[in-house]
């Protein structure tokens, strides 16, 4: 039996309604002290009056204090229940995708706070960030090589989220061996990836779904892609039939791999890479009078806390206007945020102020977010984070 965990008066409403979170300050101290725990604990949530509510783990440590990860009574945190959670999640990645590069888990939607997974053929990426899931690390190795028996498994602990729980960041191979370069396949293209030295774990499936719907655009078109990384989406615009695309990024190693990425696809004559800071290749690309028809803006989070919401907004809204100065008269701004902290309705705001600003006016076309392996949980709205906007971008009217 798992010791309890107390919340205080009138503090379990957002656990009721299906949050899974529970902050420090929303804990009855007196009656369960958060110094009586351990980093990871197994216990057994309660509100005010000694309701059951669920099962989750607790870090004294961290601000979010506990999270539930199951509301039945006869469910412990062992390899019985990840392996559960694996077999229900791949259920709905092999209805969604014919091959098997995708992210197969994506923490509290798929039921494992603190849980990534990446799936690239025969090769995992599994990152762990709470103390609650680090400390049953090989609990869910044996449940992942139990479901899908990996080639290897290589753990990117290396996230600066760990931080917040008083873990340490490193990289290690979990199981079997992974090798330095896999490939990932997405629509008609193949790329080359480093799962130990790339971004993130390695490839962002969240923006699959958008780079489907971007493709429609491209045709004959001189493309601009911002914040490039390996040349996801310049790379599959290049192989969709655009004119030219020119890649930015500020990574030598990643745009190395861009080049390398467009060899493979047979379209290295279509693209061409410009190393430096986005904000800086903008001014100098107009400062050219270069002019394209197509502009993709998918940059990294510019506001990561609640603090940084000034200071990344106006940041945002500097690299539209950037991005906007260079777009021909009848052109298409992709413009992307993984910004929580930036809502849906202040990026679009955020834009439209840019080409107010630029002179131009803007027609929505399209509104994108996080492709479906990536699902959103309905009480959570921090798993609602990516949103992309398709914009013609006219002369003003």
């Amino acid at each position: 039996m798992s010791d309890v965990l107390r919340l205080a008066a009138q503090q379990d409403r957002r656990l009721r309604a299906g949050h899974l979170w529970v902050y420090s300050n929303e804990v009855d101290t007196a009656a369960t002290p958060l110094k009586g725990f351990e980093p990871g604990q197994q216990v057994q949530i309660e509100n005010a009056q000694g309701k059951w509510l669920g099962i989750g783990y607790v870090n004294p440590n961290s601000l979010i204090c506990a999270r539930v990860v199951s509301r039945d009574r006869a469910v412990a945190l062992d390899e019985s229940l990840f392996v559960h959670r694996v077999r229900v999640a791949l259920s709905l990645r092999q209805r969604l995708h014919a091959k098997p590069y995708y992210r197969l888990l994506f923490g509290e939607a798929d039921g494992v706070p603190g849980v990534v997974v990446d799936r690239y053929g025969d090769y995992l990426v599994l990152q762990l960030t709470t103390a609650g899931m680090d400390v049953r690390r090989d609990a869910i190795v044996a449940a992942l090589v139990k479901v899908l028996q990996p080639a290897g498994i290589l753990l990117r602990n290396d996230s600066s989220t760990r931080e917040l729980e008083g873990l340490t960041r490193y990289v290690e191979l979990a199981h079997g061996s992974v090798p330095e370069s896999v490939a990932v396949e997405e629509g008609d293209c193949r790329f080359g990836v480093s799962l130990s030295h790339g971004q993130k774990t390695g490839w962002f499936f969240d923006q699959a779904a958008n780079r489907d719907a971007f493709l429609r655009f491209v045709n004959g078109r001189r493309v601009l892609d911002v914040f490039s990384y390996v040349g996801a989406w310049s790379v599959r615009a290049a192989v969709a039939g655009a004119h030219h695309v020119t890649a930015v990024d500020a990574s030598a190693q990643a745009l190395e791999q861009v080049r390398n990425n467009a060899a493979s696809n047979g379209c290295a004559d279509a693209v061409t890479c410009v190393q430096g800071d986005a904000f800086h290749v903008l001014r100098d690309l107009r400062a050219q009078r270069e002019r394209y028809d197509v502009v993709v803006l998918d940059p990294p989070a510019f506001i990561k806390r609640k603090k940084d919401i000034k200071e990344g907004t106006l940041a945002y809204r500097r690299l539209n206007e950037a991005a906007l100065a260079l777009l021909e008269k009848d052109g298409l701004l992709v413009t992307a945020s993984c910004s929580f902290h930036l809502h849906r309705d202040e990026l679009l705001r955020t834009v439209q102020q840019a080409a107010r600003h630029s002179d131009r006016s803007l027609q929505l076309l399209e509104q994108g977010q996080q492709s479906p392996d990536h699902p959103i949980h309905p009480a959570i709205p921090e798993t609602a984070y990516l949103k992309a906007y398709f914009m013609r971008v006219l002369p003003t009217l």
